[in-house]
């Protein structure tokens, strides 16, 4: 796997065409966090709906990474990631354009559909590395691609000075953030004309049924009812938050028919379920053992992403501000140290699969580190003004490298779990990963960094704990190829070494 990494022929080609694509929507959801104190100056913003804006900047992601992980398991993923590419401009220009705090909600709200792009990816590296390099493969596209959030935070501020020099002007966020807008949506042209959906040879899968996730348990049934139930309570609190007295979105009412709108929404999501699932349901089918898998697992590996990449989103939209505050640092140089979370991802992430690769079980590698993720943020909730920025600087990135390998680790299980329906997995682990970091980022908004370090810390200590009681080993998780593909193994081997 690593000899071939630096080639750009074959799977390899593939791979880094799409951490890329990964790697814009990451600069484009999270272009807002580098300038967020200076919007808030002059458009004459709270603190309280600066913070409110990182919570709308994540809640769309919730629905739309299991949305565009259904359109992914059914159109594939060189069609859905060179859409969600274009679509990218149109939030980018909005926000750029806005004049106001009602602006910005909207457009962010947007924006956390362009967050949905890693569900694709994950797909796309599946189809063309076997299990037994899931892990690194996996983990160089969501370490390469996250680092996007880095780039976001360390360029554009650099990029609006820039702007501001040539025009004469104050800082021009305004450009830095439409620029990435249009990148992305130019590259979304450039993608769909240079990849494929599977090798030569092989037969993109797709699931029987459309609609919602088909399950191969009754108790699964009801497992998954109770997960989607949690997306929409994540949707919910938003809508509280959007309601209260400091930040005046909405009103009471306003706030009660969101609420009738995610309820029916609920129902509606559940009477698809139910479509699905109809036959199980009422004891006209059954599922071969080499068919059925465990809700419980989606729904433990959703708990992981919680307190995995739930934490790093509320961190990377909360460090620059953290750092200028804590520290008395100018806001830019603040932005820069704290895009060192995000630039870690380079190697934390692809570590964190590769160990899920070599260490032989990826169930005590997810519980390993999700153990080092509460130890680190357990430690950061102690950083103060009295500490030496090196020593702060230091504490954040121990555990800024344990929440980045979790999301390695995690997504080294995913793919393993049922082929044909890896998208709607993944959009159903994903988008927990943003119901963390809304919570994460509602307790931040309510409490101070302290609250939202030893909330983040504490989560993942139980996570640990879980994952050693009721985590299992998925099947044939380092082999060379996927079940049911076993027959094909030597063809597609052929093929792949043909175009690399």
């Amino acid at each position: 796997m690593l000899k071939g990494l630096f080639s750009f022929n074959g799977r390899y080609r593939i791979l880094h065409l799409t951490w890329f694509a990964f790697f814009l929507t990451f600069v484009c959801w999270f272009n807002f966090a580098p300038f967020a104190t200076t919007i808030g100056k002059q458009l004459n913003l709270t603190p309280e709906q600066i913070k409110t804006l990182g919570i709308c900047n994540l809640a769309l992601t919730i629905p739309a990474r299991i949305i565009i992980g259904m359109l992914l398991d059914r159109f594939g993923p060189k069609i859905t990631y060179s859409l969600l590419l274009i679509f990218a401009s149109v939030p980018c220009l909005a926000t750029a354009l806005s004049q106001n705090f009602h602006h910005l909600v909207i457009s962010r709200l947007l924006m956390g559909i362009v967050g949905a792009g890693f569900v694709v990816g994950i797909r796309m590296v599946a189809e063309w590395f076997p299990p037994k390099e899931i892990g690194i493969a996996q983990g160089i596209y969501g370490g390469w691609g996250n680092f996007g959030a880095f780039g976001a935070e360390f360029t554009l501020p650099t990029i609006a000075v820039a702007a501001s020099l040539m025009t004469g002007g104050a800082s021009n966020w305004r450009f830095a953030i439409a620029l990435t807008g249009i990148i992305a949506a130019i590259y979304g042209l450039i993608y769909f004309n240079s990849v494929k959906d599977t090798p030569v040879g092989k037969v993109y899968k797709r699931p029987k049924k459309n609609g919602a996730l088909e399950v191969t348990s009754v108790k699964s049934f009801w497992a998954m009812i109770i997960s989607n139930f949690g997306l929409i309570f994540a949707l919910g609190l938003l809508a509280w938050r959007l309601e209260q007295k400091n930040i005046h979105f909405l009103t009471l009412s306003h706030m009660y028919l969101v609420w009738l709108v995610l309820a029916g929404l609920f129902v509606y999501q559940t009477y698809k379920a139910w479509q699905v699932n109809k036959e199980l349901l009422i004891g006209k089918k059954t599922y071969a053992a080499s068919e059925r898998y465990h809700f419980r697992q989606v729904a433990l590996l959703e708990f992981t992403y919680i307190t995995n990449f739930g934490s790093e989103l509320a961190a990377v939209s909360m460090l620059p501000a953290f750092f200028e505050k804590t520290f008395g640092l100018e806001h830019v140089v603040a932005g820069m140290i704290a895009a060192t979370y995000p630039f870690l991802n380079l190697i934390s992430r692809p570590s964190g699969g590769l160990i899920s690769d070599k260490f032989g079980s990826r169930k005590w590698t997810m519980t390993m580190i999700s153990f080092g993720i509460g130890v680190g943020y357990l430690m950061t909730h102690f950083i103060n003004s009295s500490w030496p920025l090196p020593l702060a600087i230091a504490v954040t990135m121990f555990a800024a490298y344990f929440a980045q390998a979790g999301c390695g680790a995690t997504y080294g299980i995913v793919p393993l779990i049922k082929k044909e329906a890896t998208g709607q997995i993944a959009g159903n682990v994903g988008a927990y990963g943003n119901f963390g970091g809304v919570v994460y980022l509602t307790i931040f908004s309510l409490t101070d960094a302290s609250t939202l370090f030893s909330t983040m810390g504490i989560a993942a200590i139980i996570c640990a704990f879980m994952c050693a009681f009721f985590l299992k080993e998925p099947k044939d998780s380092f082999a060379n190829a996927y079940e049911g593909e076993l027959a094909e193994t030597t063809n597609q081997k052929s093929h792949i070494l043909a175009e690399e």
